[in-house]
């Protein structure tokens, strides 16, 4: 079951207008998407983004809504959609970052080590490579980066090494023929974590180009939100964390100017609205996997 999470938190601060042109630059199941298009009038215009070409197809079967439109893209290029469009202006974005629980539970995308499944993760199989492909033919120095860098994993440089090993062996085709190298390269297990969770999650993110894609769309905000719309985001990862909260920050704080340059009270356009909230003991029973998000948000008032 997929249970969207941080929902009432997160409408609650988009601050919905009537009339306003939402995106949400991650469909999933539409969890986030249904609860908007309650509160738009007949005037106001929702936009969802999806890399996966499922819950594209998902969102065109379940929402008739003649409000409602779904674009199978990234939400990286939601700049240049909003350009070939002729939108002026948004006024408000959500961003659920992450993998969605269907993706997780689905036994042929790969993205599980709980599941056997051919090494793929690519949300938007109709383009890129898979993990497969990449984990066969990458140097032991790149998948050592991309598992500390995308992961944060001490023993990156262990499951590199015996990645290798095991590849010169046999191709690594299967989630779960990765996940047993991982599990035999880390010499101690927390009990509380499986020991292939960060190694799958910096291969999934790495596949996916998602912090490059967060960056992108994070640094052109003030190229689409319009006065006193909002930018909401949910992450569930460090490093996503890391790159909203700097982004909100500087858009919030004082422009920085040489010393040289006087400049008195300059105005600031953009105020935080929420700078971490965690979903409620009751949210993390019925979901657990929730239990690591994040929402920030950002509203522009100039």
């Amino acid at each position: 079951m997929h249970y969207p999470v941080l929902l009432k938190e997160s409408i609650d601060l988009l601050g919905i207008k009537s009339d306003g042109i939402y995106i949400d630059g991650t469909f999933g199941r539409g969890g986030h998407s249904k609860e908007i298009l309650k509160s738009l009038g007949h005037k106001g215009k929702l936009i969802a983004f999806d890399k996966d070409i499922d819950a594209v197809e998902y969102a065109k079967y379940t929402i008739h809504d003649e409000r409602f439109s779904i674009v199978h893209d990234s939400f990286a290029n939601l700049n240049q959609y909003l350009i070939h469009n002729k939108i002026i202006g948004i006024d408000g974005l959500l961003l659920d970052l992450g993998v969605s629980s269907p993706q997780l539970d689905s036994a042929t995308r790969g993205f599980s080590f709980r599941l056997d499944a051919k090494l793929d993760m690519r949300m938007d199989t109709t383009k890129g490579i898979s993990l497969k492909d990449w984990i066969n033919q990458a140097s032991e120095k790149n998948i050592s980066e991309v598992l500390w860098n995308y992961g944060e994993e001490c023993f990156h440089k262990k499951i590199a090494k015996n990645i290798i090993f095991s590849r010169n062996i046999e191709p690594i085709k299967t989630t779960l023929e990765l996940a047993k190298i991982i599990k035999d390269s880390i010499p101690f297990n927390k009990k509380t974590q499986h020991p292939a969770t960060k190694s799958f999650q910096a291969f999934r993110i790495m596949i996916n180009n998602e912090i490059n894609d967060l960056q992108i769309v994070l640094d052109s905000i003030p190229n689409y939100l319009n006065v006193n719309g909002r930018v909401v985001a949910i992450s569930f990862h460090s490093l996503e964390d890391r790159l909203i909260k700097n982004k909100f920050n500087e858009l919030s704080g004082p422009k920085k100017f040489p010393k040289w340059v006087v400049e008195n009270s300059p105005e600031v356009a953009y105020k935080i609205i929420a700078k971490k909230i965690r979903p409620n003991i009751t949210e993390v029973k019925e979901n657990r996997r929730s239990r690591s998000a994040i929402v920030r948000g950002l509203e522009r008032i100039l």
